[in-house]
């Protein structure tokens, strides 16, 4: 089978490319205002998904409670505990930032696209997939600020927990909440144009990456990363996503669920959101020169999980409809 790569992921490597040549327009005295542009792009992107969030499909979603609540349990629960078994391991401060990367890659939401488009190509089940993928993200705003704000300390960046909430209520809830407000009047037109907001969300990431990059960059954060370190760092980000895959499917099989919800949750279930996460770090860790670090699992995470789960969904679609 030919396998496709993602064109967002060859983007996300160009984007990136770009900060290594030149980190200037993303540094802190640079002309251009990359900051408010990026901010800006946050808010729209929330509002946006609150017009696509159609309140019909997510009462018919709430049906199948059974499904939702192991999705959840996965998404954050689940994934920090595994990743949080490791922390007693940590002897130095590069050790611990490296474990803080993992951790936030652990505690954020589901994506919701690739998620439901996976599972559709599947044959697994649309509308649940839709639900957990959608409530996923309104979950994410409050929960995964609340596990960062347990370790986050340690690492030395300016965390304050007054200053997160106000941010995420300003540039993530309230313009949920319009969005939201608004769908019954916009809801049609933005599902109308569907394509040009994801490709704007898209934009707007990776301009995100770019300035988090590009301030690593500056700063000379992977001055000391070796081709060594990215590999163990593939190999955890892989190792990570097979157990939490494996342990899906185990459950859901104990549960008895048939063959399009075992799809769903598998799917769902192992999914992590570039777009929540560098919104998230964007908010949780300001201007620190690590970021681009701390992105770096995350970045992995979502290459691996769209090149297996597209694997995947192919040949389980195909045996779907035999």
């Amino acid at each position: 089978m030919k396998i496709k790569i993602d064109k967002f992921v060859l983007f996300i490597i160009v984007v990136i490319g770009v900060a290594y040549l030149f980190p200037h327009w993303g540094s802190k005295e640079s002309q251009i205002p990359l900051k408010t542009i990026s901010t800006l792009g946050i808010s729209l992107i929330f509002f946006f998904y609150g017009l696509k969030l159609s309140p019909d499909k997510l009462k018919a979603g709430l049906k199948n409670w059974r499904l939702h609540v192991l999705v959840q349990a996965t998404t954050f629960l689940i994934f920090p505990l595994i990743v949080l078994a490791f922390h007693p391991l940590i002897q130095t401060q590069e050790q611990e930032l490296l474990w803080l990367a993992f951790f936030f890659l652990a505690v954020l939401p589901s994506t919701v696209s690739s998620s439901v488009v996976m599972v559709s190509i599947a044959k697994g089940n649309i509308p649940a997939a839709i639900f957990n993928a959608s409530i996923s993200g309104i979950i994410g705003i409050v929960v995964t600020p609340l596990w960062m704000g347990l370790f986050v300390h340690s690492a030395q960046t300016d965390f304050d927990f007054t200053e997160i909430y106000i941010k995420l209520i300003v540039q993530i809830i309230l313009p949920v909440v319009f969005g939201i407000i608004l769908q019954r009047y916009l809801g049609k037109l933005a599902n109308e144009h569907s394509s040009k907001i994801t490709l704007f969300d898209k934009s707007v990431i990776l301009l995100i990456i770019y300035r988090s990059f590009s301030e690593s960059f500056n700063e000379n954060i992977f001055s000391s990363v070796s081709l060594s370190d990215l590999l163990f760092l593939f190999t955890a980000v892989l190792f990570l996503f097979f157990i939490v895959f494996t342990l899906t499917g185990y459950v859901a099989k104990k549960l008895n669920f048939n063959k399009e919800d075992q799809i769903t949750t598998q799917f769902c279930g192992t999914k992590k959101s570039l777009v929540h996460g560098t919104v998230f770090s964007a908010i949780l860790f300001g201007n620190v020169p690590t970021i681009g670090f701390i992105l770096l699992p995350l970045m992995l995470f979502h290459a691996i999980q769209i090149l297996i789960i597209s694997i995947i969904a192919s040949k389980s679609g195909r045996l779907m409809v035999k």
